[in-house]
């Protein structure tokens, strides 16, 4: 019987030391640990020119009905907006697509087919399977949603996504956004549903006070710093006057439009200070267009560019630490310290996990495993621990790259085993934002105080 315990505690000592030695691996990630050296969510085609295709994948004050347009004023010195109002918080913003389509509402399947990205290079590409997926049983994810291969147009689907946003309490729903007529490789022209969006956004409002709407400026072929100002005119004569449309309010009082530009360092520094400093041949700085606006950082040496370039901040939007410098949670509190000493805002975009190979299925390296929510928890902690003016969700529904935190639910076919949320419910990410929003805001009260 001695032997027997001796042999069980031994068991039990090696199973806790597994466990400890898992959990502080999680903690200390690095690019090298079994990552891309690429950011997922691009093409991961080979670097052309200093520029990244994305093709397949692709923030706070209150706006209320009665808000004016912005009148425009210096808008380099921004600070992070009051918070929670209600049940929901305005420094928590999620990244939103409407690129998906079916038969009911569209005629057709629209990125839930999509197509086997091939690798780059033939001879790794020939290894690997080609075609498209044939929804609604197989589809272009590894995940199934619980409202199955959904209409981005049904209305019913908008008001089911506006209710679990509000659940999650991320108070800003930051919309992928293409101009009219234009759309990503895989997709369709989706700008007519704007106003759509807004709407579902502000019947929310009556429920949940104050959810808003973001846009997220997407890499269209031709996107420059001249077509940029044009958008941002478009977007802001068209949607500013929305009661959902979302507004941050400056250090100097003012309420501001707020843009994420994705993909900015396609564009260099010097044309984007054409639109965004005041002495720019076509500033916006002072106009009835002035906005807060935030690039994207890659690489490190982006964070100058985006200085030099009269962005108002910075963000990282991929979900996976490692797969970048800004992504890469331990550089985190680097990037903010940068930007607190230059006057700009910072927003690391944190994600449950990042699973792509149903599009890319070369791209195991890329995996970021979920471990029951564990990895989510990691980022949001290491979020925090920079002390951000504002927290980013990659995301609620890019399910492509597994990184949604939608409902999911759990799915076997003949032929494929999707993956899921079990053994927790199809709520648990919303659930881990909800907490996790609530942590970070009274946690900031007492940074501020």
């Amino acid at each position: 019987m001695a032997r027997l315990r001796r042999k069980a505690c031994i068991a039990l000592f090696l199973f806790t030391l597994f466990v400890f030695g898992t959990l502080m691996g999680l903690r200390t990630l690095k690019p090298s640990d079994g990552f891309s050296d690429l950011a997922p969510g691009l093409e991961l085609l080979p670097m052309i020119a200093g520029k990244m295709d994305r093709r397949s994948v692709s923030r706070g004050a209150t706006a209320s009905p009665d808000q004016d347009r912005p009148a425009g004023s210096d808008t380099k010195a921004v600070v992070s907006n009051s918070g929670p109002e209600g049940t929901i918080f305005y420094d928590v913003h999620i990244f939103y697509y409407t690129w998906y389509g079916n038969p009911d509402m569209d005629g057709k399947y629209i990125h839930w087919d999509h197509i086997l990205v091939p690798h780059w290079d033939p001879k790794i590409a020939s290894s690997y399977p080609r075609g498209r997926h044939m929804p609604p049983e197989d589809i272009g994810s590894s995940f199934y949603p619980e409202l199955n291969p959904y209409s981005s147009r049904d209305p019913d689907v908008l008001d089911s996504h506006m209710e679990q946003i509000g659940a999650s309490a991320a108070g800003v729903l930051v919309l992928s956004w293409y101009p009219p007529g234009l759309a990503d490789d895989n997709g369709e022209p989706a700008e007519d549903l704007v106003p759509a969006v807004l709407d579902a956004a502000y019947r929310h409002n009556l429920k949940v006070k104050g959810m808003c709407v973001a846009f997220h400026i997407q890499p269209y072929r031709g996107r420059n710093d001249q077509s940029v100002h044009d958008n941002i005119k478009y977007i802001i004569d068209r949607y500013g006057d929305h009661g959902a449309f979302y507004k941050f309010t400056s250090s100097t009082g003012k309420s501001l439009p707020l843009f994420y530009i994705y993909d900015s360092y396609l564009t260099p520094p010097e044309s984007w200070s054409e639109f965004l400093t005041p002495t720019g041949s076509h500033s916006v700085r002072g106009s009835a267009y002035d906005s807060i606006f935030i690039a994207l950082i890659v690489e490190e040496r982006h964070k100058y560019d985006i200085l030099a370039g009269g962005f108002d901040g910075m963000y990282t939007y991929f979900a996976s630490t490692g797969f970048s410098f800004g992504s890469t949670h331990q550089n985190w509190k680097t990037i903010k310290a940068f930007c607190d000493g230059n006057n700009l805002l910072f927003i690391p975009s944190v994600g449950p996990g990042y699973i792509d190979t149903s599009i890319r299925p070369w791209n195991n390296l890329s995996m970021c495993t979920r471990v029951n929510g564990l990895y989510y928890e990691l980022a949001l902690q290491a979020a925090l621990n920079a002390r951000p003016d504002v927290v980013a969700i990659t995301s609620f529904n890019e399910w492509h790259e597994g990184t949604q935190i939608e409902r999911a639910t759990p799915k076997k076919t003949a032929n494929r085993v999707y993956l899921d949320y079990q053994p927790h419910g199809p709520d648990h990410y919303l659930e881990l934002t909800r907490r996790w929003a609530e942590r970070f805001n009274k946690e900031k009260e007492q940074w501020l105080m």
